[in-house]
């Protein structure tokens, strides 16, 4: 297996062990109440995912050029710049939830927080819990 799919495959790497090396407090905080609110929403056993992310269920992917793998449906990490929350399908559907959520930042399927008091934690709910629908509408899933 190459390097880079190792980096990101799904282990049995202690959780609370994670949390616990987060140097920064408030990133520290952040993270066990990001934890609580994934639990919470999708009812799923956290399974941490390469070093840093920590990620809730599992799909299936195929690329046309016949690449495939597996990949966790909705996720996070505590990085040192911001925390970094994972919706599988992107963000390009959510601009009204958006709208609402807070100061943030996007990516292609990252959406980077510098804390979680900038954000509305009851949008964050929404956004999750669309991911999900979305991921177990269009891919084989499993909740784990």
């Amino acid at each position: 297996m190459a390097k880079a799919e190792l980096k990101t495959s799904q282990n049995e790497a202690s959780i609370e062990a994670f949390l616990l090396s987060i140097e920064n407090r408030q990133r520290q905080s952040d993270a066990r109440q990001l934890l609580g609110l994934f639990d919470q929403v999708t009812g799923m056993r956290a399974k941490m995912w390469g070093a840093s992310i920590i990620g809730y269920g599992r799909y299936k992917y195929k690329y046309e050029s016949g690449r495939e793998g597996e990949y966790f449906m909705v996720g996070f990490s505590p990085r040192k710049a911001n925390s970094t929350i994972y919706i599988m399908p992107g963000y390009q559907d959510m601009s009204e939830m958006l709208s609402r959520f807070g100061k943030h930042k996007t990516g292609k399927c990252c959406l980077y927080v510098n804390k979680l008091t900038d954000i509305d934690l009851g949008v964050l709910e929404e956004i999750i819990e669309f991911g999900l629908s979305y991921m177990r509408a269009n891919y084989l899933t499993h909740d784990i």
